[in-house]
């Protein structure tokens, strides 16, 4: 990138993203490399503009010289048809959620499904892939089970509460994964399925503060198995405490945050940001928002 050298701006385009965390992930990764780098959220709700819209916003940021956008909800698909070139893995996936802009052409790339392959690899080196259960086909999820298989997992059971949803995404990875199995489950199923697993995934909403609780019965689980979880607000979910009190090896959801973070930074400025460094930063954001939130709710008691 001709500019890095000079200053690095930065976008974020989704729903509801002003208090994302990425702003203050790139802007202190880049203050550690001694770059100049500016992170904006643009926040649709904010602005008033539909997702829809993205391609418009797309140009605008072109315009104003802006060097790069990720791209979160709902706008991931959207953002394709204006895109001058995309990722073998984004094209696969059918989703982007980072962009490059050089000069008036826009690159997609797809970083949650490599952020989260190289948050698995880190956090759960020596985790056995013979078979994982992952709950949730969504577009989180979509992600996440192309990561699993690209890993090396042997047999994936994708298990939503839209068992429907969960078969057409199991068929069109089967497709993408031919010598590996993929099979789409519904909830009801869960209870044989775990007992069988070497791993389970969360990828549904449940966990997160507006959504508490497991969208299944914890007690299926034993010392054996390996456990993750994408939610990360909090990072202590009850998935990831009990696994935890239960003896399982656990991965919480900030490792992923971080690991599409970190895969962002180095598209976005040709840098290598330091996974372990900005982990660090991101679980002291986190902490930070929970100290807050709990004063907060000290002083309205």
């Amino acid at each position: 990138m001709s500019n890095v050298a000079e200053s690095i701006l930065l976008g974020l385009i989704g729903e509801g993203v002003l208090p994302s965390l990425s702003p203050a992930l790139h802007e202190r990764e880049a203050d550690r490399l001694g770059l100049r780098l500016l992170y904006r959220p643009i926040d649709l709700l904010e602005v008033g503009m539909p997702p829809a819209a993205v391609g418009e916003l797309l140009k605008a940021a072109a315009h104003l010289g802006f060097n790069g956008l990720n791209i979160t909800h709902p706008c991931k698909q959207l953002v394709l048809p204006f895109l001058d070139e995309i990722s073998d893995d984004a094209r696969r996936l059918g989703a982007v959620n980072t962009v490059l802009i050089q000069g008036s052409r826009f690159i997609g790339h797809n970083t949650d499904f490599s952020g989260f392959g190289s948050a698995l690899a880190a956090g759960l080196p020596q985790a056995p892939l013979n078979r994982v259960v992952q709950l949730g086909a969504g577009g989180a999820g979509s992600a996440v089970a192309y990561a699993l298989l690209d890993a090396g997992v042997q047999s994936l059971d994708l298990v939503d509460v839209d068992a429907g949803r969960a078969a057409g995404r199991a068929a069109e990875l089967q497709q993408m994964f031919p010598d590996q199995s993929v099979t789409g489950r519904g909830s009801a199923e869960l209870a044989a399925l775990v007992p069988r697993a070497d791993g389970l995934v969360n990828c549904t909403p449940m966990g997160m503060k507006e959504h508490p609780g497991a969208s299944f019965d914890l007690g299926l689980l034993t010392p054996r198995h390996w456990v993750a979880d994408i939610v990360y607000r909090p990072i202590e979910t009850d998935l990831v405490r009990f696994a935890r009190g239960r003896g399982c090896q656990v991965m919480d959801g900030g490792r992923m945050a971080v690991g599409q973070a970190v895969d962002a930074f180095r598209l976005f400025t040709g840098r290598d940001a330091d996974a372990d460094h900005m982990r660090t930063h991101f679980l002291d954001l986190v902490a930070r928002e929970d100290d807050a939130r709990h004063r907060s709710g000290r002083v309205a008691c």
